[in-house]
């Protein structure tokens, strides 16, 4: 055996091993924050109550490490000491990606500063990690970030929101490709589908200003990397100011 290959299959083995063990997918508003809705917070508590129960029990499969996934300005992977801030958006709150490392570090994005908020509300034994997303990722990109999280007994907190052209008061204004997009990858994240989110068109995801495709996609990747069967569940799905947003948990079947 040439030692390329015994790397393979080292590789392979060590993924058999230690496959990805369940993943969570949640929005990434800044209005999930109640500091940030202000007077406003009490009309996502039923979101933020899914999300709540999708992260908990994310980390009731106790992971070895848990990896938060969003979109970014580029693809690559973010390690602690790193903090968010929500400070564009009216609150002077940072927000570590690892509480015990409070240390300022990299600098998160949008959707990993939410997820990072959303896992500090949970007692997490499992360290953090984080993978930022760019929106142009393409499906190599994606697979290889899949291989990569299949590839360790990780748990998955995918953070992405859907279109945001649901309605005239929505950012996008109104789309009617919107909602049968929407449609689409609620089904797919009820049925645990890989191959529809990994099917989803790039173009028509930007166009309808859908942050969490890529996001998606490597999550599809990253259960398909693992193999077997998967289940899954939607706990949320509305679009409560015209951006849709989906909370869902997938678990081996």
């Amino acid at each position: 055996m040439t030692g390329s290959e015994h790397s393979r299959t080292g590789a392979s083995r060590y993924r058999e091993r230690v496959p990805l063990v369940a993943a969570a997918v949640c929005p990434h508003p800044p209005l999930l924050v109640p500091e940030v809705a202000g007077a406003a917070a009490p009309e996502l508590d039923d979101l933020r109550a899914a999300c709540d129960t999708a992260v908990a029990r994310l980390l009731a499969t106790a992971p070895e490490v848990v990896v938060l996934v969003g979109d970014g300005p580029v693809t690559a992977w973010i390690r602690p000491p790193a903090t968010g801030s929500l400070q564009p958006w009216g609150v002077d709150l940072d927000v570590p990606l690892d509480p015990a490392q409070p240390d300022r570090g990299a600098v998160l994005p949008l959707s990993l500063t939410v997820g990072a908020w959303l896992l500090a509300r949970h007692d997490a034994a499992a360290p953090p990690a984080a993978v930022q997303v760019a929106a142009d990722t393409d499906p190599t990109g994606v697979r290889d970030l899949g291989a990569q999280i299949a590839a360790q007994r990780a748990a998955l907190l995918v953070l992405g929101d859907g279109s945001a052209c649901r309605g005239e008061k929505s950012p996008g204004y109104q789309d009617p490709r919107a909602e049968p997009y929407d449609s689409m990858v609620a089904a797919a994240l009820a049925g645990a589908d890989a191959e529809a989110l990994l099917g989803l068109d790039p173009v028509l995801s930007a166009e309808l200003k859908v942050a969490g495709r890529a996001p998606w996609q490597v999550l599809a990747a990253a259960a398909r990397a693992t193999g077997g069967d998967w289940r899954g569940e939607l706990h949320y799905d509305a679009a409560p100011y015209g951006v849709a947003y989906f909370v869902a948990t997938w678990e081996p079947a």
